[in-house]
């Protein structure tokens, strides 16, 4: 294609909005536009990369069996009704009505969708497993849209979906597209883990997510320094065996705090460390409330509190809720002397601990030489906090590390949630009825195409791997008006294309430095550049990646370049 021809809009600073170098280098080398916030359009250059990614992934899909179709983004309110998630999937969820005022949603996920097909045609075991997947555009109503393609509004995603006979067969299937997955993200060139996750609003319980490593990333992956262990910070367990204390416990005081509202300020001002205070903060779970207590150096991690309760629903409470409740805000909250109607649940952490601070539930009061097992009742004890690092990795081998990672895929393991919900159900070889099990497979197809700029740039652009990148050639006829480089980059342009090598050629009539800094900024994988030796049939090539560049004659170009992406 000729350069001169195609719309690529480049800039030469960086648009003010964008904090990440994917955002900051696909706008400005022209591979995409923003029409509003979290909604992009992918321009020429864009869309080429877009259909590569798309290409691993449906030649990836298509080996592991499942069968690619096309369902419609509009989705009928009855559909998430029936599974239950109208009302709990969030404000994520864009809603609108038609002019008969009946409700809808833009397909955010289409698990409602495919189980509606699949119940009302598959009925006999002998048509499963089955296993069909779409690459289709979702909508998310993002609160906070950022980050280019990261995190936006509407994007493009691979979502596959299987039905099977049973929980082995699922797990069949499960492993067949946790495969399919490693091997997408290793042709697409990237540095990636996958870690044991939540399944959120998805439903399930078996998961995992595929991590993109990069410093940009808004996941955090605890990882063991000296096996395979790799988890979402969610969920990865802590497995310490706190030791008993050997104080003795003294008598329980209150003691004044005035305008002491942290943790930190709190153990400041009473003259402890941070691990000897109890940090206690309020949740709503299913409408019920849930005092959780941790340790004052220790967070408190909302997705176990989810899976502890088996919730739909965890939000904190609200201060009003709170003063309702307890008579005091969050700054003076503890687990002594709390009503009837407020559950208390105590990190392990907590449950041996001796002569320790909380607050008293009174303004500007905090309770010292508090005991546990003493002061206060706890419904249970659980695993309720964050790990950190040092923490003993979960696997039993090693010390817990942490990394920042891209979410770029996410496979999971339905079960039955959606076939029970929806009346999906299939006739065994005995002729008794029984329901599907499913599993859900997703992948970002746009995310992705911006996780691999993350890890592909350098201070000029990008620099594509080569089986991503939007073409393999990039030829620059540094001076059009001369005869001679303007004949010879003519024919090497026919000369690769007719060999079947995709090629853009800047063609236009710009300054050479202009030619140059828009092919770095590009990160085409190999530049032909015909300048001052085109009388005598010279060109240079240079690769983006490496910097390396050699004087070639122009009867060895497709040898030199078919050689070159042989071997990537």
């Amino acid at each position: 294609m000729k350069q001169s021809q195609m719309l690529i809009p480049t800039l030469k600073e960086n648009p003010a909005d964008a904090e990440i170098k994917s955002h900051q280098l696909l706008v400005r080398a022209g591979y995409i536009r923003q029409i509003a916030s979290g909604v992009y359009s992918f321009l020429p250059l864009g869309k080429r990369v877009l259909r590569k990614v798309e290409d691993i992934v449906r030649e990836e899909m298509d080996k592991a069996g499942a069968h690619e179709l096309m369902m419609p983004a509009l989705q009928p309110a009855e559909l998430w009704q029936e599974s239950g998630r109208w009302n709990t999937y969030g404000s994520e969820l864009m809603r609108l009505h038609d002019r008969h005022e009946r409700e809808f949603a833009l397909g955010a996920t289409h698990e409602e969708v495919i189980t509606s097909i699949v119940r009302d045609s598959i009925k006999s075991y002998k048509r499963l497993p089955l296993m069909v997947y779409q690459i289709q555009n979702k909508f998310r109503d993002e609160r906070r849209p950022r980050f280019g393609l990261l995190r936006g509004r509407e994007f493009l995603m691979k979502d596959a979906y299987s039905f099977n006979e049973s929980f082995e067969s699922l797990d069949e299937s499960y492993t067949q597209m946790f495969n399919a997955y490693s091997k997408v993200f290793e042709k697409c060139g990237l540095d990636f883990r996958a870690v044991i996750a939540d399944s959120g609003q998805m439903g399930g319980k078996d998961t995992h997510e595929f991590m993109v490593l990069s410093e940009v990333g808004e996941d955090v992956i605890a990882y063991s320094d000296t096996s395979d262990y790799a988890a979402n910070i969610e969920m990865a367990p802590v497995v310490l065996d706190y030791p008993e204390s050997n104080e003795t416990p003294l008598n329980l005081e209150k003691k004044e705090t005035p305008d002491q509202k942290t943790m930190q300020e709190v153990a400041d001002y009473l003259g402890h460390d941070l691990n000897q205070g109890l940090k206690s903060i309020m949740f709503k779970v299913d409408e019920r409330f849930v005092m959780v207590v941790t340790r004052g150096d220790h967070e408190t991690n909302d997705i176990k509190l989810k899976n502890f309760y088996d919730a739909d629903i965890v939000e904190l409470a609200t201060e009003e809720e709170t003063r309702q409740l307890l008579g005091t805000g969050f700054g003076s909250l503890g687990p002594v002397d709390v009503p009837e109607e407020v559950e208390v649940i105590g990190d392990y952490a907590v449950e041996k601990l001796v002569n320790v601070t909380c607050g008293a539930n009174k303004e500007g009061y905090h309770y010292i030489n508090v005991t546990p097992k003493r002061d206060f009742k706890v419904k249970a004890y659980a695993d309720l906090r964050f790990i950190e690092e040092g923490d003993p990795s979960p696997d039993g081998q090693g010390l817990i590390k942490f990394a920042r990672g891209i979410e770029v895929g996410h496979v999971f393991k339905l079960g039955t949630f959606y076939a029970e919900n929806m009346n999906a159900s299939y006739l065994d070889d005995q002729g008794k009825s029984q329901t599907m099990v499913m599993g859900s497979y997703g992948i970002g197809v746009s995310r992705t195409v911006a996780a691999i700029v993350e890890q592909y740039h350098d201070e000029n652009g990008i620099t594509w791997p080569a089986h991503i990148a939007p073409y393999q050639v990039h030829l620059l006829s540094l001076n059009p008006k001369k005869d001679d480089q303007k004949q010879l980059a003519d024919e090497l342009y026919e000369l690769l294309l007719s060999s079947g090598i995709e090629v853009l050629y800047d063609d236009r009539k710009e300054r050479a430095g202009v030619k140059f800094a828009d092919s770095d900024l590009f990160g085409i994988p190999l530049r032909i550049t015909v300048g001052k030796r085109a009388a005598e049939g010279i060109v240079e090539v240079k690769e983006r990646q490496s910097g390396k560049q050699d004087e070639i004659n122009q009867s060895d170009i497709i040898d030199t370049v078919r050689q070159w992406f042989n071997n990537k």
